[in-house]
């Protein structure tokens, strides 16, 4: 028997492959400094393994621009608050849907308050889908920013980025992406889909560790600097530089973090030229595509499993997505007459199953699915190193409780 069978990968995909673990020591033992701020030998190896990752990283989301429009910030809120808070002026209108988790909601609701912005919140239907010719009528002469969840961290599904992109472009609006959910498990290519910021953390998907996430940035689309200090460039001038990434990164960065994303970048191309098919030369975004398409097909092969055998259980709800609408490995669940977070804690507890009980930090949706009353639901989310032993050890507890 396993100490624990993890099914949080929602939150934080755990473990990571082994090479994130071994380069990130490696490295922060042999390049621990200060990258960039010194013309010594380490110091010039440290910034350009950062360099490296900021182009991996653009030729893994299909960005095209200069990699040093990829800027690294804590984790994907972080990247959201930067991006929001830097885009949008007093008396701005901004769309967003009500399946958004609280790095959207929260930011729009204190601009909002504090600098008098419109936000129209488009719904989704049961299944969690918004349409994109609801998000094309919120849109008006206004609108500055739209900025959607692609894939859901409560129900799993995803939207569709082209037509809401589509959309957003039709009136002249910045079309911001999280993409928490999707990154390192949905295919993204950023300029094919019209993103002009796309915002992502390390510790889910990417495989990476925590405290670590950041944006890319397309050409043309200027944020305004939120934070302002040390770059370890032009550090006579008075005020932060202009030119990415320096105009939104201040401060030393997180190297061991950053190593962990170098690490995990080249763990995804090294799948992708092992998969059938894959020229064993093919280039970093090619071989990222095989990986993506691989780990998609084992997420969602798990999560298909686990709602089939959700189904045939009695007092049972599933919520989300069903059929083959497009979706990422997360599911949510409700037992009848327990509380979710009993469940939670019961799983965990009696069968060392780990899960994810309540609002999941996405109180609209508990709100539309008519869940947060009996706070929230159970969340199940399998991974790609989730095994069999894991199912069968999920499924036989859940239905024990459920019985």
């Amino acid at each position: 028997m396993k100490e624990h069978y993890y099914f949080d990968n929602a939150s934080t995909t755990w473990p990571k492959p082994e090479p994130v673990y071994r380069f990130m020591d490696a490295f922060f033992r042999s390049h621990g400094v200060n990258p960039g701020r010194a013309g010594h030998t380490l110091a010039v190896e440290a910034e350009q393994m950062i360099f490296e990752t900021r182009r991996l990283l653009a030729q893994f989301f299909g960005f095209c621009g200069d990699p040093g429009r990829v800027v690294f910030t804590q984790n994907v809120t972080d990247a959201l608050n930067i991006a929001l808070f830097g885009l949008i002026e007093s008396g701005d209108h901004i769309v967003t849907t009500r399946v958004e988790h609280n790095s959207v909601l929260r930011p729009l609701y204190h601009l909002e308050r504090d600098r008098a912005v419109r936000v129209t919140r488009v719904g989704a239907d049961a299944e969690g889908y918004v349409d994109p010719a609801a998000i094309r009528d919120a849109l008006g002469p206004r609108t500055r920013v739209v900025v959607v969840n692609h894939g859901s961290n409560v129900l799993g599904s995803v939207q569709d980025l082209a037509a809401i992109g589509a959309a957003a472009r039709e009136v002249g609006a910045v079309f911001v992406v999280d993409t928490a959910q999707s990154a390192g498990v949905i295919p993204i290519d950023m300029d094919a889909l019209g993103i002009d910021v796309l915002c992502f953390t390390g510790h889910k998907g990417l495989l990476g560790p925590m405290g670590i996430g950041g944006m890319v940035v397309a050409d043309g689309v200027e944020i305004r600097h939120m934070r302002v200090g040390g770059t370890g460039v032009d550090s006579i001038s008075t005020f932060q530089p202009d030119a990415y990434p320096h105009r939104l990164e201040a401060g030393t960065g997180s190297i061991p973090g950053i190593a962990g994303l170098n690490a995990a970048q080249k763990w995804f191309a090294d799948l992708g030229r092992g998969q059938p098919g894959a020229p064993t030369d093919a280039d970093h975004a090619t071989a990222c595509g095989y990986a993506l398409g691989r780990i998609e097909s084992v997420e969602v092969e798990h999560i298909r499993r686990i709602q089939h055998a959700l189904d045939a259980m009695d007092r049972i709800t599933v919520h989300g997505p069903r059929g083959n609408r497009p979706r990422v490995a997360t599911l949510a669940f409700n037992i009848d007459g327990l509380p979710a977070t009993q469940v939670g804690e019961m799983l965990d507890a009696d069968y060392h199953v780990c899960v994810r009980a309540g609002l999941h930090c996405a109180p609209l949706v508990h709100e539309d699915l008519g869940t947060a009353k009996v706070l929230g639901a159970v969340r199940i989310a399998p991974g790609y190193f989730t095994d069999d032993d894991d199912l069968k050890q999920a499924l036989g507890a859940i239905e024990e409780l459920s019985r």
